[in-house]
């Protein structure tokens, strides 16, 4: 019984003891298992940094892309810095020459992003991802304010009236004329040139003289009044003849002008139009079987629309409206209502993980109203 309190102070001891170890070890692990994830938090966020630079695509298409120089502005790029932002994304830019050119970067995986006004279609859907869409659009059709008849048109037009038939006869009188008259001046007029060559020139001019002026040209009168009749009679023919060509020729111009004039797509069948390479304006005109050329972008196009090589353009109609707004000293004008609605959205590769996050900062744009700020801010109030 002595010894129980000996006891006793010997199993508090061993007791303390034991508690102390495994607070010390639960400290120990606690310490290692810190360690462990502060490690493991730093790699994980040292790789998403590097994929928070992206390779954003552009297209030039004003008022959406806008390239001045080293200035890069526009309706969509605006939009995409903005989300950018809010996101945490840093970017860089690269250019492409053609829609085309861009869709096909986006699809292989080329560029993070592609930005500028991209219609959402069935067709590129299925090679790579949109977000929200953010703009609603359509397409139009550009023309000439004064229709354009070129020269081949007019030959066809004149052709199909019979007016080509009538042109060969009085051309076939002015060269039997031309040398009736070499050899009436070669006999009476002893002046007159004796080498052939000049002999015919000089008729050949005093023929078309009086056919397109209905002027006689100076000339001798070697039979007095009969001869002052003959030449009256000249100038009767070539007036006669002037005013058949300029009224034919007017006839046709105008009735060309009149079956040629677009004002709605309907008018396309048959015609020739400008298209963007890969835009949605071209994919419209090939399921039309609308005869089309494809171009770089809307300057190309009007390029092409000026020197007669196409009866209009087919384009998105904010940029064919912002285009005409920049440009109004052209003689150009947008015919018909829009057709084929579109809507615009950013294209990302399959699978990209800035499509959630971009899609969540569109919405959120459009619900804050920053969406109708820019385009106020592009297309005025209108």
């Amino acid at each position: 019984m002595q010894f129980q309190p000996l006891q006793s102070r010997s199993y508090c001891h061993n007791l303390l003891s034991s508690h102390l170890k495994v607070v010390l070890m639960q400290r120990f692990l606690a310490a290692i298992f810190f360690v462990i994830s502060f490690a493991s938090a730093a790699q994980a966020q040292e790789p998403s940094q590097e994929t928070r630079r992206i390779l954003v695509g552009l297209h030039e298409s004003p008022p959406f892309v806008i390239v001045e120089g080293d200035e890069i502005s526009g309706m969509a790029v605006d939009l995409w810095e903005y989300i950018a932002a809010e996101i945490g994304v840093e970017y860089d830019y690269k250019s492409f020459d053609t829609v085309a050119q861009l869709i096909d970067a986006v699809s292989a995986k080329q560029v993070d992003l592609a930005v500028t006004n991209l219609t959402i279609t069935e067709k590129r859907a299925s090679r790579f991802d949109f977000t929200q869409p953010w703009f609603d659009a359509g397409l139009r059709i550009m023309v000439n304010d004064t229709p354009h008849v070129g020269f081949s048109g007019l030959i066809e037009g004149l052709r199909d009236a019979g007016y080509l038939k009538a042109y060969g006869w009085l051309a076939l009188i002015i060269v039997l004329s031309t040398f009736g008259m070499t050899l009436f001046d070669r006999k009476f007029d002893k002046d007159f040139p004796r080498r052939w060559t000049e002999g015919v020139s000089e008729s050949f001019y005093s023929v078309m003289s009086v056919v397109t002026s209905g002027k006689a040209p100076k000339r001798k009168n070697l039979f007095g009044w009969v001869g002052r009749i003959w030449q009256g009679l000249w100038l009767v023919c070539g007036i006669a003849v002037m005013a058949y060509v300029t009224s034919s020729v007017t006839s046709v111009m105008t009735s060309l002008s009149l079956t040629g004039t677009i004002n709605n797509v309907s008018d396309l069948q048959g015609k020739t139009v400008a298209v963007s390479e890969g835009s949605s304006a071209e994919e419209f005109a090939h399921d039309s079987v609308i005869t089309s050329i494809s171009t770089h972008n809307i300057k190309a196009s009007v390029n092409a629309l000026d020197k007669g090589w196409v009866e209009a353009i087919i384009g998105d109609a904010p940029v064919l409206e912002y285009y005409l707004y920049k440009n109004p000293q052209l003689d150009l004008k947008i015919v018909g209502p829009i057709f084929q609605p579109e809507k615009y959205g950013f294209g990302l590769p399959h699978g990209s993980p800035l499509r959630r996050e971009m899609t969540i900062e569109v919405v959120g744009a459009q619900e804050d109203g920053l969406i109708e700020k820019l385009r106020t801010e592009y297309f005025g109030d209108n």
